[in-house]
């Protein structure tokens, strides 16, 4: 009979430890698949700044509101939702830590400030500036201008959204120490 319960209770201690092992394995993957779409946005936002901007700049005004007016939609589409799930990780992230009562909230909660900080970015500059270039509204010199202005907002915003993401790994290393 002994025997019988201690097999019972050993079953059982192997049953949760194979839970608490599936449950740090998939607490890892989603770890590993936000910092990966985390690092995608901000490796989208630096394409735009090394191949778009200077493209934008080289180009008369003309045909650039002709470009802007083509492709201004479908790139504002593609950044608004990558820049929202961007934004949304370390909010995500800061939630769960609070949670599960675990430290790697301080080092979230720090990406989620930056986070706030990329989004009012956009509300701050990029917004009417955007409009004014669907609107045609600048002249040749006052586009390269603005362009010129554009591309230094968007390189502090790229080098915020870096800090966002040092920060994000931070947490999610702590997290996954704390499991190992």
């Amino acid at each position: 009979m002994k025997t019988i319960g201690r097999n019972i209770i050993e079953e059982s201690n192997r049953i949760n430890m194979e839970r608490n092992q599936n449950k740090l394995v998939s607490e890892q993957f989603v770890l590993y698949v936000a910092v990966s779409i985390f690092a995608i946005f901000i490796g989208s936002q630096i394409t735009e700044g090394f191949l778009l901007v200077p493209h934008w700049k080289a180009i008369s005004a003309g045909d650039f509101y002709a470009y802007y007016s083509e492709f201004g939609p479908s790139i504002g589409q593609f950044y608004t939702v990558l820049t929202i799930v961007a934004a949304l990780i370390p909010i995500a992230l800061v939630v769960y830590c609070k949670y599960i009562g675990s430290k790697a909230s301080q080092p979230a909660m720090i990406s989620s400030l930056f986070a706030v900080l990329f989004i009012a970015c956009f509300y701050v500059y990029f917004k009417g500036t955007n409009e004014l270039f669907y609107e045609a509204a600048l002249n040749d010199a006052d586009l390269k201008k603005e362009l010129v202005i554009w591309s230094s907002w968007h390189w502090g915003r790229v080098l915020i959204e870096c800090l966002s993401l040092i920060f994000l790994i931070r947490s999610a290393i702590q997290l996954r120490n704390k499991n190992t």
